[in-house]
């Protein structure tokens, strides 16, 4: 109930800087435990059967996932990382070798595609990848994002269990495309 109450408030409050025209594309309605919480159902949407994506078996591809795995340990363990400590920042590597891409969920859920892993030419560009999209969910962009694109609308949506929104927002993950803005920030 009391996060109910902390729903309704940051609703009201957020309609009220809306109205005043002073939302701007650094307010972020969701909580920390938001981001992580629709992380944790984008990444069922995207591991579900009905996806159509193929998700690497980690204890069938042990080195590849241990190798992915050392690059981010690597790079959490500079210090640089916001909620490192918070975020799962789990791996998962999709098969799909004609996809050059990578994305990371809400919360640190991270997927990188077959296709990127065999263009790629060294650890050192692994390192930027993983590092860029770590950066994504560390400074909460995709949040960020619904609440510019959404706004409170999305937020009570997400509450109530709405499993079409969550599909639509699964979708954009990971077609997004980061702003410029947010890319050149870092923020």
């Amino acid at each position: 109930m009391r996060g109910l109450i902390h729903w309704i408030s940051a609703a009201l409050f957020s309609s009220n800087l809306a109205s005043c025209g002073s939302l701007g594309s650094d307010l972020n309605l969701f909580s920390l435990q938001d981001d992580m919480s629709l992380g944790q159902q984008v990444v069922r949407e995207i591991e579900s059967d009905s996806s159509g994506m193929k998700i690497l078996d980690s204890a069938r591809h042990v080195k590849v996932y241990q190798y992915l795995y050392s690059i981010r340990d690597t790079i959490l363990i500079t210090g640089k990382v916001k909620y490192r400590s918070e975020f799962p920042w789990r791996i998962r590597v999709i098969q799909d070798d004609s996809t050059l891409n990578a994305f990371c969920a809400p919360g640190g859920y991270i997927y990188v595609f077959t296709g990127i892993l065999k263009f790629l030419d060294s650890e050192d560009e692994l390192a930027g990848i993983l590092g860029h999209e770590m950066g994504h969910a560390a400074m909460r962009h995709s949040t960020r994002q619904l609440t510019e694109m959404y706004g409170v609308q999305a937020l009570l949506s997400l509450i109530a269990g709405d499993r079409a929104l969550v599909k639509d927002i699964t979708g954009a993950i990971i077609g997004l495309s980061f702003s410029r803005n947010h890319e050149k920030r870092g923020r």
